[in-house]
This record gives structure tokens, C-alpha cells and sequence, in this order.
């Protein structure tokens, strides 16, 4: 341990540039303690802090314009991988689509601060089409309020962050056991609950070569699209209505019968409901369909692999006259 604690105070900067650099691109590696560490071990210097600051904001930003350009480049394709490499629930891409499609870019004002949302984010402003400018003005405050955040905490309780290093470090191999554990132990609670949500949502799912082999025989299943109305809009499966556009964009979603009036009487939808989103196993249009079976609407089903998988096959989608 003691040998990992002079690694950072020799190549503090180094380590920190690649911890939040590789954190911003994805990988479940949390950059946040070890810029409190590396904050308390520069306390005595503010020019060193500056220094610290400035290069940690920096690996935020050139990762976040790597997504933001990934977003440009592949649309909304890129955001199911996102969430694929990351450790936050299937769910993160509605959470952040809803933030992002509420607040736009100001929302990267805090995004960093909730796991899962900033690399998605970042994305998906590049999807959405997001000014560059805007992009980049609003991410570097943000990632400034992230960073300038830890390092004022570790200085400001340096010596107690001092302490705690002489403890693991007294400790040897066993401190340098006990960080590996609690590592394990926060990848192994967030896969366990990435697991139990897929669970809890197992259910009959429908093809996008079925949904479309339907549609060529003049058999039009009502299609749900759960993704944000901006999304929505920039492209959608053809016939498909966007369910949160129905809901006052927002207000009282997914409460009670206001959350699907809008599809009643129940017996017009005779060939079934297919409710898609673009997220990993198709969390999001599950839980809409498992709201939707318990209302009372039978035949209804995810769409496997969603809007990329509806994509992947080579079938249009319905945008916009331009």
C-alpha cells in the first residue's frame, strides 16, 4: 500500500489525467476519490491545486467531445453502447434523455455528478445536435464544478485524508486488500442490480423482422415508442406514437390512468401493442409494457433489441420533412 500511495504522490497528475480521462469514457473506475486524495496531497501548494484542476478538466473534456462527436457521427446507435460498458442500470439512457430533453445543455452543468448520466449526456447532445460552442462551454463548466469540488474537499480536510493514507499505508498489503475489496464489492452491487431489474422484466419480446412481416401483411400492431419526444422526432419506427407526448411531456408520467388514456378503448388494439425504446434489454419499453399488462391492455411486447436492432435490419425510419 505504501508503495501505491508514493505512486501518487510522484505521478498524482499523471494518475489523475488517465483516472478521469478513462471515467469520462465509460469504465466503472470512480476518478472522484482519487482527485480528493490528490487535492489533499497538494493542499500546501495553490499553484499546484491550479495545476491539478486544470489538467483534470481537461481529460473530462476531451473524452466528453469524443462522445459528443461519437453522438454526431452515429446518432442514437451510440448511446445502448454507452450503457452497455458502463455499471449503471439499463434504465440511465431514459433517465438522461428526460434530464437532458428538460434542461438541454445545462444540464452538463451537473452531470458528472450523477453516475451513468455524463457520458451519456455527452452523446447525446451530439445526437440531438447540440451547437459545438455551447456543447464545450457548458461541459467545461461542469466538469470544472466536478473537479474544482474534490480538490477543494481534500484540501480542505487534508489532514484527515492524511491520516487515513498512514493507516492503509501501516496496514501494507492488507489496506492495499481492503480498497481491491470494496472495489469488487461496488461492481458486484451494481451488476447484481443490473441483473434483478432484467429479471423482474423478463417477458415474451417481439422481433423487428416480425413487427415488419406484420406490417407487409396489412397487420398494424399500435407501436409505442417510450423515448424522449426530441428523440421522437428526429426519427421513429413508421406508424409509431411517442408515449411520453402524450403525457403532457413529462408532467405526471406514468401515473395512474392519465398515463395511457390516450390508448384507450383497450379492444382497438386488436393486433396487439409493440413498445420499443433504445436502451440494453429493452428496460424501458418493458416497464412500460409491464404497466401497460397491468392496466389491462393484453398482447403486448417489448421490441427486441429496439430502434438499433429495427435500424440493423436495414428497415427505414420515419422522420421529418425536412
Amino acid at each position: 500500500m505504501g508503495f501505491v500511495v508514493d505512486l501518487i504522490r510522484e505521478y498524482g497528475f499523471g494518475i489523475v489525467f488517465l483516472n478521469v480521462l478513462v471515467e469520462q469514457l465509460g469504465a466503472p473506475i470512480p476518478a472522484y476519490p482519487v482527485l480528493v486524495v490528490t487535492g489533499a496531497l497538494e493542499g500546501g501548494s495553490l499553484a499546484r491545486l491550479g495545476w491539478l484542476t486544470v489538467i483534470a478538466v481537461a481529460a473530462a473534456l476531451i473524452a466528453d467531445v469524443l462522445w459528443y462527436h461519437a453522438g454526431r457521427a452515429y446518432g442514437h446507435r451510440v448511446l445502448g453502447r454507452i450503457c452497455r460498458i458502463s455499471l449503471s442500470p439499463d434504465a440511465c439512457i431514459r433517465q438522461t434523455e428526460s434530464v437532458y430533453g428538460r434542461w438541454g445543455a445545462r444540464s452538463l452543468l451537473v452531470a458528472k455528478f450523477v453516475p451513468g448520466f455524463a457520458s451519456i449526456a455527452s452523446a447525446l447532445a451530439g445526437v440531438v445536435g447540440t451547437p459545438l460552442r455551447t456543447f464545450v462551454l457548458f461541459d467545461t463548466l461542469g466538469a470544472l464544478i466536478w473537479v474544482g469540488s474534490a480538490v477543494f474537499l481534500g484540501s480542505l480536510f487534508s489532514s484527515t485524508v492524511q491520516d487515513l493514507l498512514d493507516v492503509l499505508t501501516a496496514l501494507g498489503k492488507w489496506g492495499l486488500l481492503l480498497l481491491c475489496v470494496a472495489f469488487a464489492v461496488f461492481v458486484a452491487r451494481k451488476w447484481w442490480q443490473r441483473q434483478r431489474v432484467v429479471r423482474s422484466l423478463k417477458m415474451p419480446r417481439m422481433s423487428v423482422e416480425e413487427l415488419a412481416g406484420l406490417n407487409a401483411q396489412g397487420i398494424t400492431p399500435t407501436v409505442i415508442d417510450v423515448r424522449e419526444p426530441l428523440l421522437f422526432g428526429q426519427g421513429h419506427i413508421p406508424g409509431a406514437s411517442s408515449w411520453l407526448e402524450h403525457q403532457g411531456k413529462g408532467k405526471g408520467k406514468g401515473k395512474g390512468k392519465a398515463a395511457y388514456e390516450h390508448l384507450l378503448p383497450r379492444e382497438r388494439h386488436e393486433h396487439g401493442l409493440v413498445v420499443y425504446c433504445d436502451c440494453p434489454d429493452e428496460i424501458s419499453a418493458a416497464r412500460v409494457a409491464r404497466q401497460l399488462q397491468r392496466a389491462g391492455f393484453h398482447n403486448v411486447r417489448p421490441l427486441s433489441g429496439g430502434l438499433t436492432a429495427w435500424e440493423a435490419a436495414g428497415f427505414e425510419l420515419e422522420k421529418p420533412q425536412a
